[in-house]
């Protein structure tokens, strides 16, 4: 008996696409973190020393049915990220299916204190989202961002979840593919939230003061049940867990 999960190696995109989405619903939020087997959400400060290529590979896969990407601002700047452009593959297969060719890509942040002349929004093939506090869609770089992207207040002073969620679902935008930080995942977890969390456990310890991939506090445990456990080159796993309702 071969006691490890089966390889990455040995799926299709196909396969890979049938695992990752049985049982998903209309609307949905998934998550999706890597972490270190000490539990670090990074390595100096970031993750992409994490996962390795099977790991990128799934991230895309997931990108790929996604209505829209959902990352918290912090996330958006500490990554790197630039506009949200999918792989050729990806866009033959959302057009063969009728879909956008590109995911919206909403950033949540409660200051709205993003620059407006980064390439996230200067070469985005479709209009980002920025979802935002009243305060923080009336301040100069939230008229700003009006010039490049929808801003939707989703609270008074701070960014409220339902409402985040709420804006999202009136576009019709019931896929959502959650991407980070820290901070909103546990504002998700708190407001029971999450439908599905893809957690890739890179097997290193970090041994330093990286963060949890969730931090805030929740009224009680959000139980999830697991969906898969998939093998990675270099002995990473890549596990998916959905809510237990």
């Amino acid at each position: 008996m071969n006691p490890l999960p089966p390889s990455v190696a040995d799926l299709s995109d196909d396969d890979l696409l049938a695992l990752y989405t049985d049982g998903v619903g209309d609307p949905w939020l998934r998550v999706n973190f890597v972490a270190t087997l000490d539990g670090s959400a990074t390595a100096a400060g970031r993750t992409g020393a994490l996962g390795g290529a099977d790991d990128l590979r799934v991230f895309d896969l997931l990108r790929r049915v996604a209505d829209v990407v959902l990352v918290a601002a912090g996330t958006v700047r500490d990554e790197g990220y630039g506009p949200m452009v999918l792989h050729d593959a990806d866009v033959a297969w959302r057009r063969a299916r009728g879909l956008p060719d590109h995911p919206v890509f909403a950033i949540v942040t409660n200051s709205a204190s993003l620059d407006a002349s980064s390439r996230v929004f200067t070469e985005a093939p479709v209009r980002p989202v920025v979802l935002t506090s009243a305060s923080g869609a009336a301040s100069s770089s939230g008229r700003a961002l009006g010039e490049v992207a929808d801003v939707l207040a989703c609270g008074s002073s701070s960014v409220d979840v339902a409402a985040v969620l709420g804006e999202l679902a009136a576009r019709g935008l019931g896929s959502i593919h959650c991407e980070g930080g820290p901070s909103f995942l546990g504002a998700l977890v708190a407001a029971d939230a999450v439908d599905e969390l893809t957690l890739t456990v890179d097997p290193s310890l970090e041994g330093g003061a990286g963060p949890r991939i969730a931090t805030g506090s929740s009224p009680e445990l959000r139980r999830m049940r697991p969906a898969h456990v998939l093998l990675g080159a270099g002995g990473v796993l890549l596990t998916r867990w959905v809510r237990s309702r």
